[in-house]
């Protein structure tokens, strides 16, 4: 693991709790134990299939109840202190526990489970499941504030062998179909913490988006990434590349700031990924964090999520991808979805592609000006 020590422990309502320690840790081995009372926790929610669809919509009331935008001495996410007995019972450097309210899990087996992929993809009027699988929190660092691309690249590296490691713990859970890592950044996204973090769905379905991206795969064929990646690689939207990684805002793009990063060789996850790779994605994902916020005066909101192939399928023809995106058109302009995009799903993208990545080829390279 390069380096970084992996140390797992249990919370007092039953909840793991994994600490991932740098390679450079200034940090003890010792962990302290959750000083706060047992509690129950919430019941598995349920999902519903939209018939229109063939969908499935989680219901998590349990949700309702979560912590909006808490001053910094309330912070759930920071190391626990004798006013603030929070999440995170120690100090750490990243810290992945199971949420608290999930939307899926915490039950992975029951009577109301799914059945298979054959009985989920059936249509029919009124029918509902448990929402087994998990749901987990990637503390960042135990900072209140900042951002992942502010980080050390020696920190950056950590929370890769995080989602790395929990994408392989998660896919051999039973009843998981696919592991989605992604994090929300900044209130116009909607996160509810200040708290640089991010989680990891592991759910019991393939995603409508992935499903998608199946039915794209069998209409063109297995070397659809293979091909994409070729076409970008000789295109003017490259923003940055390295030996194992390029990054590049896609010819169709929809929205005003998109970069996907995908992996030169076919992997279908994260897990797949090597040592070399990981350290590779670690300083160059950095980068591109650094020059997306360089673009304005002010933080740029975005969701960075990681499209992995499902566990059981299609793992030979889908490849691990990053797919990075944000609603700021300009310093003090969101796109919002309106009626064509919310409504219909067809997007109408207000920038050019060409124009989005030579405006992130500039911020990069104002990041270093003596080069």
């Amino acid at each position: 693991m390069a380096g970084i020590t992996k140390r797992e422990f249990t919370l007092s309502d039953g909840r793991d709790i994994i600490y991932f320690d740098d390679a450079d840790t200034a940090l003890s081995p010792e962990r302290g134990p959750d000083l706060r009372e047992p509690a129950v926790r919430p019941p598995t929610a349920s999902m519903r299939q939209d018939v229109l669809t063939g969908e499935w919509i989680t219901v998590a009331s349990a949700r309702q109840n979560r912590v909006m935008l808490p001053p910094a001495h309330l912070d759930p996410l920071a190391p626990a202190t004798a006013d603030n007995l929070s999440e995170v019972p120690s100090q750490y450097d990243v810290a992945v526990f199971e949420n608290k309210s999930p939307s899926f899990g915490p039950e992975l087996t029951g009577p109301d489970a799914p059945a298979g992929l054959e009985d989920l993809d059936a249509i029919g009027l009124g029918r509902s499941r448990m929402s087994v699988g998990r749901c987990e929190v990637v503390c960042f660092s135990p900072e209140h504030t900042g951002s992942l691309g502010g980080m050390s690249e020696s920190r950056m590296r950590t929370v890769v062998e995080a989602w790395a490691d929990r994408t392989a713990a998660l896919s051999a859970l039973p009843g998981v179909q696919q592991v989605f890592p992604f994090e929300n950044r900044g209130e116009a996204i909607g996160v509810t913490l200040h708290h640089p973090h991010g989680q990891i769905y592991a759910y019991p379905f393939i995603t409508p988006r992935t499903a998608q991206l199946i039915r794209s795969v069998e209409s063109y064929g297995p070397t659809l990434f293979e091909d994409i990646l070729a076409s970008e690689q000789r295109s003017g939207r490259v923003v940055l590349a390295g030996e194992h990684w390029t990054a590049f805002v896609p010819f169709a793009a929809r929205w005003p700031l998109e970069i996907h990063i995908l992996p030169h060789r076919h992997v279908p996850d994260l897990a797949a990924t090597t040592a070399g790779e990981r350290d590779e994605f670690s300083r160059l994902y950095g980068e591109i964090l650094r020059g997306v916020d360089a673009l304005y005066t002010t933080p740029t909101p975005y969701i960075s999520a990681w499209h992995q192939a499902p566990v059981h399928t299609h793992r030979d023809d889908i490849r691990l991808m990053l797919q990075l995106t944000s609603p700021r058109r300009e310093e003090s302009k969101l796109k919002f979805l309106a009626g064509s995009e919310a409504a219909m799903g067809a997007f109408i993208a207000d920038i050019p592609p060409e124009t989005s990545a030579a405006r992130l080829r500039e911020a990069l390279a104002g990041l270093h000006p003596a080069r």
